[in-house]
C-alpha cells in the first residue's frame, strides 16, 4: 500500500493515519470538522491536500450511521480502489450501504478492538493497534483484492486480523463492549448526586467499574443506537440476574433460617459464576492460555517515580504483561501491581526489593488465565 485516505480524524481515524504514516504510506486526511483535521495534520498524521487520483485504500472513520452515505459519496468521486471502515457496529452499516447506492464489492467492514476514554485527534497514538484484534467482516460480494488490502492495513497498523460474520460480530461486541459501557454509565450515574463523604471514600473498585463511563456520550449514543437489539438482549439477561441478586440481599434479613440459607447460596453461586466468567477473559486479546502473577509495589507520589519503577523492571529483563495503578490524590504514595510471568515473579520481587523498592508481599498473587 502506497497511498491511503482517512475520512474522519477522531481518535481512531487519526491513530490509523499515524500508524500508516509511520510505515511510509502517504496519507490524506478528510474531515468535515476542519479543526480536528488541521490538528491531525499538525500531529504528522497526513496531509489535507486532495490526492491527484484514487488512493489504494480509503478508511472511513465515521460513526456507524454515516458509513453508507460516506461510502457512496467517496465511490462516486472515485476516491479509492478499496474501502473499509472502523466502526464498532457492522450489520446495520452493511445493510445501509446498498440503500445508499454504494457498491458493496469494493468495501469490507472493519473494527479494530482498541480505543480509549478520551476522544479526538489529540488522544491518538501510532501504536494504538499493536497486538490488538482487528475484526474484518466481508460480505458475500466483497472482492478478494479488497480483502487483501484490508489485511495489509491491519498488518501495517500492527493489529491481529480476525474474520467474522457481521451478526456474530455485533452480538459479540454487545456482550463484551457495548453493554459493559452502559452498565458502567449506570453505576457512575449513582454518584451524580451522592453525598460528598460517600464519594471521598471511593476505592479502586469503583474507579475500575466506572472508568469507561468517561467516554464521549455522543459517540456512545450512536453506537448503542446502531446495535440496540443485541445490547438489549445482553442487558435483559443481566437485569434478570440483578433482580435475583436484589431478592437474595433482601432475604438475608429474613428471620426464617431456610430463607436466609437459600439467599446465601444464591449469592454464592452468582459470585462463583462471576469468577468463572472472569477467568475466560485473557490478559491480552488473542493471547494463549498463560499463568501470570501480580507483583505489588508501593511508589512515592513524586514526579518520575513510575518511570523509575518501569526502568528498574526493564533492567531485570522481565516483561510487564499488564499494570494496575491505585492512587488517591491526597495520599503521599501509590500502589502498583505489575502482572508478569509467574516464573519470573519471585526474582522480580527480590530484585526490586534489593533495589530499594517496597514490594508489599513476599508471595505474589497467581492469576490463572484459561
Amino acid at each position: 500500500m502506497r497511498t491511503a485516505t482517512v475520512i474522519g480524524t477522531g481518535l481512531i481515524g487519526t491513530s490509523v493515519a499515524l500508524a500508516l504514516t509511520r510505515r511510509g504510506v502517504t496519507v490524506y486526511l478528510d474531515d468535515a470538522d476542519t479543526t480536528a483535521a488541521r490538528t491531525a495534520e499538525a500531529m504528522g498524521a497526513g496531509s489535507l491536500r486532495v490526492p491527484d487520483g484514487p488512493v489504494d485504500l480509503a478508511v472511513l472513520a465515521v460513526p456507524p450511521a454515516h458509513i453508507g452515505t460516506v461510502l457512496a459519496r467517496a465511490q462516486r468521486a472515485q476516491a479509492a480502489r478499496a474501502y473499509t471502515d472502523v466502526a464498532s457496529v457492522k450489520a446495520r452499516p452493511h445493510r445501509e450501504i446498498q440503500a445508499a447506492g454504494a457498491d458493496p464489492s469494493g468495501f469490507i467492514g472493519g473494527h479494530p478492538l482498541a480505543g480509549g476514554e478520551r476522544s479526538g485527534p489529540l488522544a491518538a497514538r501510532a501504536d494504538l493497534f499493536e497486538g490488538r484484534l482487528w475484526v474484518l467482516t466481508p460480505s458475500e460480494r466483497t472482492g478478494r483484492a479488497v480483502l487483501n488490502r484490508a489485511l495489509e492495513l491491519v498488518s501495517l497498523c500492527g493489529g491481529v486480523p480476525v474474520v467474522m460474520d457481521t451478526g456474530a460480530h455485533d452480538r459479540a461486541v454487545a456482550l463484551t463492549s457495548h453493554a459493559p459501557h452502559l452498565v458502567s454509565s449506570l453505576m457512575a450515574a449513582r454518584l451524580e448526586h451522592a453525598a460528598e463523604d460517600s464519594v471521598r471514600v471511593s476505592g479502586q473498585g469503583l474507579r475500575d467499574v466506572t472508568r469507561i463511563a468517561a467516554g464521549d456520550p455522543g459517540l456512545w449514543r450512536d453506537i448503542l443506537d446502531a446495535n440496540a437489539d443485541a445490547v438489549a438482549d445482553v442487558l435483559e439477561a443481566y437485569a434478570a440476574d440483578l433482580g435475583e441478586a436484589v431478592r437474595a440481599l433482601r432475604a438475608l434479613g429474613s428471620p426464617d433460617p431456610e430463607v436466609r440459607g437459600r439467599a446465601e447460596a444464591g449469592l454464592a453461586e452468582l459470585l462463583l459464576r462471576g469468577n468463572r466468567g472472569h477467568a475466560r477473559v485473557a490478559a491480552k486479546p488473542g493471547a494463549p492460555t498463560a499463568d501470570f502473577a501480580a507483583v505489588p509495589v508501593v511508589i512515592p507520589d513524586e514526579p518520575g517515580a513510575l518511570a523509575r519503577l518501569f526502568a528498574a523492571v526493564g533492567e531485570t529483563g522481565v516483561n510487564i504483561e499488564d499494570v494496575r495503578i491505585e492512587h488517591a490524590p491526597e495520599q503521599p504514595r501509590g500502589f502498583v501491581e505489575l502482572l508478569v510471568d509467574r516464573n519470573a515473579a519471585p526474582d522480580l520481587s527480590r530484585l526490586l526489593s534489593v533495589g530499594g523498592w517496597n514490594v508489599t508481599a513476599d508471595d505474589t498473587l497467581t492469576v490463572n488465565l484459561r
